[in-house]
């Protein structure tokens, strides 16, 4: 592993229930156990999921035309069963419009091509979990 591809956050609790993650840059982000307004963890991959998705479906279509409308949302149903908690199948769905003409009709084009690659390819965080990356916990 390289400096180049290590990524890190940290996180600090803040409160029962209420923690605070900080990345290399600086950047904050509150999440919570569901008993207040920030995202729980669950909710946050959902939100990394679409949001990887976004940001590539953005770039590879944006480039053609501006989108006139860009939404992106996330689902899925957390489950409690004999193999612990998990979710169950994720949904990931855009709604994305182009504006008319010759640029929009070619982004419009691009459109479920850029999604595929993301699914299949460029979303780091699907691809993790399509591909079940082990994860290590250690205690210090």
């Amino acid at each position: 592993m390289t400096a180049e591809n290590l990524r890190t956050i940290e996180l600090t609790r803040t409160a029962k229930g209420s923690y605070e993650a900080v990345n290399d840059r600086g950047g904050r982000l509150p999440f919570g156990d569901g008993s207040s307004t920030d995202f729980t963890p669950v909710e946050l991959l959902l939100v990394a999921m679409a949001g990887c998705s976004a940001i590539d479906v953005d770039y590879l279509t944006s480039r053609l035309a501006e989108p006139t409308g860009f939404r992106v949302s996330g689902a899925g149903e957390k489950l409690s069963d004999e193999q612990g908690n998990h979710m169950g199948g994720i949904t990931v769905t855009f709604d994305i419009q182009f504006p008319e003409g010759e640029d929009g009709d070619r982004a419009r084009t691009r459109l479920p091509d850029a999604v595929a690659r993301s699914r299949d390819r460029l979303c780091t965080v699907s691809r993790t979990v399509q591909l079940s990356a082990p994860v290590t916990y250690v205690t210090t």
